[in-house]
C-alpha cells in the first residue's frame, strides 16, 4: 500500500479549491500519481502530486494533463470539466499573483472614455489571473501581441493599436467567447469615436466588430445544437 498523501494546504483557499478538484479527479479515476505519469510524457508523478497539494498553483499545461490522464468514460461532459478547471486555476492565480484586488470582471458596456477602456483592460488582466507578458505573447501567437506591448498596456502606458491587438490581449486574459469579445470591440468603437488620432481608423474596428458578431452567432448556434449521436 502506498504512503498516505499529505492533507491539502488551505493557506490560500482558492489554491486549495483547485487542489481539491484535482484530487477528486484522481480519486474518481482510482489512479496513483505514478500511474498518471505513465500516461503522459510531459508531466512527472512528483509534478502531478505537487499540483494537487495546495502549496502551489501549477501551470495550466500541468492542469490540462491532469484532466486528460484522469478522464474516465463515465464523464460525458469533458468540456465542462476543462472549463471548471480553468476557472479554478484562474482564481488561484488571481489570489496569489494579482498586485491589486478586482471585485468582479469589468463590464465593457459601462466604459465611456479611452481612460476607462485602458483601466478596464488592466482590470481584466488581473481578473484573468495576471498572466505575464511572456505568457501573453505565447498565447497570442507570433506577432499578435509582443511582450513589450503587453507590458505597456498592463502598466497603463498605452492602448492596443488596433482591434486585432485588443482581441489578442483579451484572449490572453482568458476572454475567449466571441459574445464577450464583441462587447469589448463595441466599447472600443464607442470610446475612440471622438479621438481624432484613432477615429480615422475606426472603420477597421467596425469591421472587426461585425466579424465578431457573426462569430458569436455561429458559436451560439453550435452551442444550442445537440451533439451528434454515434451510430
Amino acid at each position: 500500500m502506498g504512503r498516505r498523501e499529505n492533507p491539502v494546504d488551505y493557506t490560500v483557499p482558492e489554491r486549495a479549491k483547485l487542489a481539491d478538484f484535482l484530487r477528486g479527479r484522481r480519486a474518481n479515476a482510482e489512479m496513483t500519481y505514478k500511474q498518471m505519469a505513465a500516461r503522459t510524457e510531459s508531466v512527472s508523478a512528483a509534478t502531478f502530486e505537487r499540483a494537487a497539494s495546495g502549496t502551489v498553483v501549477p501551470s495550466w499545461e500541468t492542469v490540462e494533463e491532469f484532466i486528460f490522464v484522469t478522464a474516465v468514460e463515465e464523464n460525458s461532459h469533458p468540456e465542462y470539466v476543462m472549463d471548471r478547471a480553468l476557472q479554478l486555476w484562474i482564481r488561484a492565480r488571481r489570489a496569489t499573483r494579482a498586485p491589486f484586488y478586482v471585485r468582479q470582471a469589468p463590464d465593457p458596456a459601462l466604459l465611456s472614455t479611452p481612460a476607462d477602456f485602458l483601466r478596464a483592460l488592466r482590470h481584466q488582466h488581473v481578473w484573468g489571473g495576471y498572466p505575464t507578458p511572456g505568457e501573453m505573447e505565447r498565447l497570442s501567437g507570433p506577432g499578435n501581441l509582443p511582450r513589450t506591448t503587453a507590458r505597456r498596456i498592463i502598466a497603463g502606458e498605452m492602448l492596443p493599436v488596433d482591434a486585432q491587438q485588443t482581441v489578442a490581449f483579451l484572449k490572453a486574459c482568458y476572454v475567449a467567447k466571441a459574445a464577450d469579445l464583441k462587447d469589448w470591440l463595441a466599447a472600443a468603437i464607442r470610446v475612440l469615436h471622438d479621438v481624432p488620432v484613432r477615429s480615422r481608423g475606426l472603420q477597421n474596428w467596425v469591421l472587426a466588430h461585425q466579424r465578431m458578431v457573426l462569430q458569436a452567432q455561429a458559436e451560439a448556434v453550435a452551442q444550442a445544437s445537440p451533439p451528434s449521436q454515434a451510430a
